[in-house]
């Protein structure tokens, strides 16, 4: 009896060594300064617009000079950190032959900021936001277009989330981005996405980030809580067998972009409980689009984090006021406490993610007419151990979970394989779990 008790004590502490939440985390979330992200998103404003064919010359008005400042201020930002940033301009050529989205030839300016992992210099995890915004034409460059929320919001929490973030040392590389283009076709994403492919990157997920900054909705709805996380089900680059496996096995919502989104769930839920994140089984809003998309393209997990509630009076609008309803994406708009939330979302998900191992690799099922579900994988450079989660095949989030120490196969007795789908996690010395990984293979 005395053997057995204590084979419970130690079973217990290895668990709780797993569970306990990293106080660095709760400092990333206090750092975040609602009034720095206010003055960013007034900055980016005040350029007039940002149309992706406005103004490049000028040093108050158009798009170069808020790519121009965005650089300067991540510039900033890795001179305060002894130049952990390697700050540049990305850029792509594209004509307005054959395209009526393209009004004249231009180049389409990202703007990037690398903070190189210690341990694994070739992942990345990439927070987005958009440069330029627009009015009622996307292709009228030339009337205002202050795009406060679309997508200043979303820019200026990137921004701010350097800030915070370049005071750390992380295992995997983080990149902060602006990017160029979006209204007119994705255009600044699918240029950096090819580039980190031609680089070679690892890209374990990208967060973009548009519109962060409304909590009153065209529907009337305000709340300064809920959040939306939009997450395709599985990757376009799937192959004919992975599809089939589908069929039998299950998985359809169990892809690398779904299950980065479950990651941003459960990573909100356990440091920020207050707020609500809200799961949308959809690529994107119905009928549109984001510049997480390129990147999905490639078959890198991306995701789409914005507000919950949108207006859509205050959104590719002309400033105007017509039967006593205000038009136009203005800074009154703008709910700075929220934009702060949600960039701190973004901030305590990259730091989980750069401070943990490898997502395990090969990972496989079995127990097929089993009383019990049987799993292995093969094991990854920096993991402690590894998590084994597991859900009804109904729920959206992963409801059960059992820390299995450091080995590369288990069996969850009396778990029917039937009734659950199933995932696995590498855990890291300092207990952060990489993404979990719905298995890949089934074995008898």
């Amino acid at each position: 009896m005395k053997k057995l008790l204590l084979f419970f004590f130690f079973c217990t502490i290895s668990a709780l060594s797993f569970s306990q939440t990293d106080p660095r985390i709760y400092d990333i979330i206090k750092s975040v300064s609602a009034e720095r992200i206010k003055t960013d998103i007034t900055t980016l404003a005040n350029f007039g617009t940002r149309n992706t064919f406005s103004d490049t010359v000028s040093s108050t008005r158009g798009i170069g000079a808020a790519r121009r400042w965005i650089k300067s201020e991540f510039e900033k930002v890795s001179k305060e950190c002894n130049n952990c940033l390697n700050v540049f301009y990305q850029k792509d050529f594209v004509k307005a032959e054959g395209n009526d989205r393209v009004p004249k030839d231009t180049w389409i300016v990202n703007v990037a900021a690398v903070q190189k992992g210690s341990k694994y210099p070739n992942r990345y995890i990439i927070m987005s936001g958009d440069i330029d915004s627009r009015n009622s034409d996307s292709s009228d460059f030339t009337k205002d277009a202050p795009g406060a929320n679309d997508n200043a919001s979303g820019m200026a929490g990137t921004i701010e989330a350097a800030r915070v973030l370049s005071k750390y040392k992380f295992e995997s590389s983080i990149v902060y981005l602006g990017l160029s283009g979006e209204e007119q076709g994705l255009f600044g994403g699918k240029g950096f996405a090819d580039f980190a492919k031609e680089q070679g990157w690892e890209i374990i997920g990208v967060f973009n980030n548009d519109m962060i900054g409304n909590i009153e909705g065209v529907d009337g709805v305000i709340s300064n809580r809920d959040f939306r996380i939009f997450s395709e089900p599985v990757p376009p680059t799937e192959t004919e067998k992975e599809r089939q496996m589908r069929r039998f096995y299950g998985g359809e919502v169990d892809g690398i972009s779904r299950q980065l989104a479950r990651y941003v769930f459960k990573t909100t839920k356990t440091y920020m409980p207050e707020m609500n994140p809200m799961l949308i089984y959809r690529l994107d809003r119905f009928g549109r689009g984001g510049h997480h998309r390129p990147f999905n393209d490639l078959g890198w997990a991306g995701i789409r984090i914005m507000e919950a509630h949108e207006n859509y009076n205050q959104q590719h609008q002309d400033i105007r006021t017509e039967n006593g309803i205000e038009y136009g994406d203005k800074l009154k708009f703008v709910n700075f406490d929220y934009a702060a939330k949600l960039t701190a979302v973004n901030a305590i998900n990259m730091a989980c993610l750069a401070w943990a191992p490898a997502e395990p690799k090969n990972v496989a099922i079995g127990g097929v007419v089993e009383a019990s579900a049987r799993l292995k994988w093969d094991k990854v450079a920096g993991a402690k151990g590894y998590t084994i989660y597991w859900r009804d095949t109904t729920s959206p989030t992963w409801e059960y979970s059992r820390y299995v120490g450091d080995v590369s196969e288990f069996t969850l007795e009396g778990i029917v394989i039937d009734n659950y789908f199933f995932g696995v996690a590498a855990v890291g010395e300092n207990g952060h779990e990489s993404v979990f990984v719905f298995p890949n293979s089934v074995f008898r």
